[in-house]
């Protein structure tokens, strides 16, 4: 659990909206895990007496939001590596997935959960099927997640018996449970392609009674697109029909959206997860990244499920984010590093419909990270102007920079390493369930 702690360091990304750099900077987290100050030194309130202080070597920021994974997926890795989406789904995942035990998801997940803490990701909005296990998990390692138990229409599956089990476990929990609200559980219909109108249509009623999110997957192929077009002129606007984008609503990919799509989801304001990695991998498509930003619609990033990316590194997607959006537009400043460090942190929580994490501003949650300058990729130091900072942060650094890791002011990740799940034994645990599905 945390206690009221001061962490003093030479600089500080807040994540506010002009990607200020803080230097000679301070944040107190109070004993609920939670914000209490984040400014420079010199504006610091006195600090009481017998409170500890943490003095840091790097630079102290916000812990990232990864807002499209399906983590337990770690048990899959490299399967059907070489096919395309719909081919790979049925041919080599939904095959897999249904030899996948409860046990099974919940030691995917929790090695999910050890490599996104070791790379500086505190919160994942996942979509999978055995949720209490991957809540088990999240809640063991010291996760943040947001947990959207996925279902479908395929024989096997009953998407009504699902949704309602999703109702009641909300009704029975909460919304948000777990120390430091660590648990959100938020709905999972897959897809327009998978599921009727009729399921979307009642997923729509059952969120808004309960503000819950809905996570679903959206014009993430051209084939999809294209079927979707002609059944209900888009997947926006089936959305719109059946009544989820009246709620919250978290658009997993949106690959394939026309200018009258990208308003819907900016007048609904919905959330967009960009997976770059994934949807290179799967050769699904450039997302129209430009266009969402400057329609203000609110983009995170995502890594989508380790087997189809195949890591759960955001610094990476981050990374590719600035690339393919300026390869598409020509234009070498159509994403910055600050954009992206924004997309990462604070747009990412803006997309969850998140207010309490992405940033380290007073009362919201202290998800934090310590990344070292100790490496080559900070060999011109701190004192460069703020520009280079988060240059050579995003471009070079990345993952590689990440030290310490805290959520909800409790160290989960010190020197390197996870503390709370033993890694060595996560591995391990993974390779048995890996193999028992092979």
């Amino acid at each position: 659990m945390s206690v009221p702690r001061r962490f003093l360091a030479p600089v500080v990304l807040p994540a506010d909206p002009s990607c200020s750099v803080l230097r000679d900077a301070v944040v107190d987290v109070d004993a609920d895990g939670r914000i209490a100050f984040c400014d420079t030194a010199a504006t610091a309130p006195p600090l009481s007496a017998g409170v500890p202080v943490t003095s840091l070597s790097g630079i102290l920021a916000p812990g990232l939001v990864n807002t499209h994974a399906h983590s337990p997926m770690t048990l899959l890795r490299g399967l059907g590596g070489d096919l395309p989406l719909l081919s790979w789904l049925q041919d080599a995942i939904w095959p897999a997935e249904s030899r996948m035990s409860p046990r099974d998801a919940r030691a995917g997940m929790l090695l999910g959960c050890v490599e996104m803490l070791r790379y500086g990701v505190t919160t994942s909005a996942e979509m999978y099927a055995h949720a209490e296990q991957v809540a088990d998990a999240a809640l063991e390692a010291g996760s943040r997640v947001l947990i959207a138990p996925a279902y479908f229409d395929r024989p096997g599956d009953d998407w009504r018996t699902a949704l309602a089990a999703i109702g009641k476990w909300i009704d029975t929990d909460g919304l948000r449970f777990g120390p430091g609200e660590r648990v959100e559980l938020c709905y999972g219909p897959h897809s327009a392609y998978t599921l009727p109108p009729e399921a979307l249509r009642a997923t729509a009623e059952e969120a808004a009674q309960r503000g819950a999110l809905v996570h679903i997957h959206v014009a993430e192929t051209l084939a999809e697109d294209v079927a979707q077009r002609e059944s209900h002129g888009s997947v926006p606007q089936l959305l719109q029909e059946t009544g989820l984008l009246d709620g919250r609503l978290l658009a997993a990919h949106a690959v394939h959206l026309s200018d009258d799509d990208i308003r819907l989801l900016a007048e609904s304001g919905a959330g967009v997860a960009h997976c770059p990695g994934s949807n290179a991998k799967l050769a699904s498509g450039i997302a129209h990244l430009h266009a969402l930003r400057a329609a203000s619609v609110s983009v995170g990033l995502g890594t989508d499920g380790p087997a189809s990316n195949d890591d759960l590194d955001l610094w990476e997607e981050a990374r590719l984010a600035m690339m393919f959006s300026r390869l598409a537009t020509a234009d070498a400043m159509a994403l910055t590093a600050a954009d992206a460090f924004l997309m990462a942190t604070s747009a990412g929580a803006a997309a969850l419909g998140r207010t309490d994490i992405g940033a380290l501003r007073p009362g919201n949650w202290a998800d934090m990270i310590h990344l070292s300058v100790d490496g080559p990729y900070f060999a011109a130091g701190l004192d460069v102007e703020d520009g280079r900072l988060l240059a050579n942060l995003m471009w070079a650094a990345g993952s590689r920079a990440v030290q310490d890791v805290w959520v909800a002011g409790e160290a989960v990740v010190v020197d390197g390493e996870t503390v709370k799940a033993d890694r060595v034994a996560v591995q391990h645990a993974a390779t048995e369930a890996a193999t028992r599905i092979a």
